[in-house]
């Protein structure tokens, strides 16, 4: 059956109804943010000191750190040409699932490879991977597992391309640099392990001197107005200030929209995290802020970058310029093109899926394995004419 439109509609018109009211929050919000960004702009010692108390009050606080640049600061794209191979990773996964016969998982890391100014043809991979589950070893494997496993060889599939290349390299990937996903007592061990693996990549790729970054598109983390809510936080009250949103409706993204000029990037911050401690010293997680867009037509995205990289200028002027150029081939709707077309090599469409069930269909029933049946739910769902949901 179709929705309730009925009570849907109901829904919406109050919604609808409320939408003046988050609006002009909305606009305190932002207005108070821009007067505190102003007010602390050139503060930094005060900033530091703060973010450091509120740190002491609640060990799990996340938010911005300021560096030596004032926070308004933005920096135009440098004017030079730089002559280095970009390298660009993504990976996608099929997740098991308990209504399917076959219990199993995969990760897909596609990359590609262009040396820039070569005139030569980008160079594409694949590195697939498939574990079966086994009811006698493996537990359950949660999205969250299997996106470590997938981070992890993303991150070592551009290390792997970095070494077939002379001279400079930068290497990035789609999303946030922290190794991100949820740790319980089941998983505990094996996400230490994956964290592990993750940060001797991270220190190879310093050593190698491939130019390492995270690229997040319309990024949601709000670091920059988590600082601001400390900065402006009485002393005595920072044990809440986790909880506390004074300036809820205003963003990060919202933000450098405002002040990044085209191809400017923002000042540089280190990140405040409980589990970024365990990036240290050379590898310390910071980012920035990039206008890939333009001044009418803003499009600001993160990049995360190892300390190594913050602290040499040189480097960080050429991944701001790779960045991007990589942008430009996209057009009106810019985006790293290396990184677009990553994606499409690494995605795995349903028609991959189906036939690597048939393969493992086959090969366990040729050496005399046992194939699990599927759930009546999925036998429904199966049925020809049934709507899927």
């Amino acid at each position: 059956m179709p929705i309730n439109y009925q009570q849907a509609y109901t829904q919406i018109k109050t919604i609808g109804a409320k939408s003046e009211e988050r609006r002009k929050k909305k606009e305190d919000a932002r207005k108070k943010a821009r007067d505190l960004f102003q007010t602390y702009s050139s503060e930094l010692d005060l900033l530091r000191s703060k973010v450091e108390s509120a740190k002491q009050a609640d060990a799990n606080i996340r938010c911005a750190v300021p560096l030596d640049e004032n926070l308004a600061s933005s920096y135009g794209i440098p004017d030079s040409v730089i002559q280095a191979t970009l390298i660009a990773a993504d990976g996608s996964q099929i997740i098991p699932n308990r209504h399917e016969a076959l219990q199993y998982y995969a990760i897909n890391v596609g990359a590609i490879a262009m040396q820039v100014g070569s005139g030569s043809t980008p160079e594409t991979s694949t590195d697939t991977e498939i574990h079966m589950l086994d009811e006698f070893d493996d537990t359950y494997f949660s999205e969250s597992q299997i996106a470590l496993l997938r981070d992890v060889a993303e991150r070592k599939k551009l290390l792997e391309i970095a070494d077939k290349y002379p001279g400079k390299k930068i290497a990035f990937t789609e999303g946030q640099l922290e190794l991100w996903g949820s740790v319980d007592n089941e998983n505990a061990k094996e996400f230490d392990k994956n964290l592990q693996d993750y940060l001797n990549v991270l220190k190879e790729s310093e050593k190698k001197q491939v130019i390492t970054a995270g690229y997040v598109d319309k990024p949601s983390a709000n670091w920059v107005i988590k600082l601001l809510e400390i900065a402006s936080t009485p002393q005595d009250e920072l044990r809440n200030v986790r909880k506390n949103r004074p300036l809820a409706g205003a963003t990060d993204l919202w933000l450098f929209e405002q002040i990044l000029g085209k191809h400017e990037r923002s000042a540089l911050f280190s990140l405040q995290s409980k589990s970024a401690e365990k990036y240290t010293g050379s590898i310390a997680i910071h980012f920035f802020y990039l206008n890939i867009g333009n001044d009418k037509k803003p499009k600001v995205a993160r990049v995360d970058i190892p300390a190594w990289v913050a602290n040499d200028k040189k480097i960080l002027n050429d991944l701001h310029i790779a960045l991007i150029e990589q942008s430009k081939i996209m057009g009106n709707e810019p985006f790293p093109y290396l990184l677009h077309r990553a994606h499409e090599i690494a995605v795995i469409a349903h028609r991959e899926k189906e036939e690597i069930d048939r393969m493992l269909s086959i090969q366990i029933q040729n050496n005399n394995g046992e194939i699990g049946r599927i759930s009546g739910k999925q036998s429904a769902k199966n049925l020809k004419g049934r709507t899927k949901r």
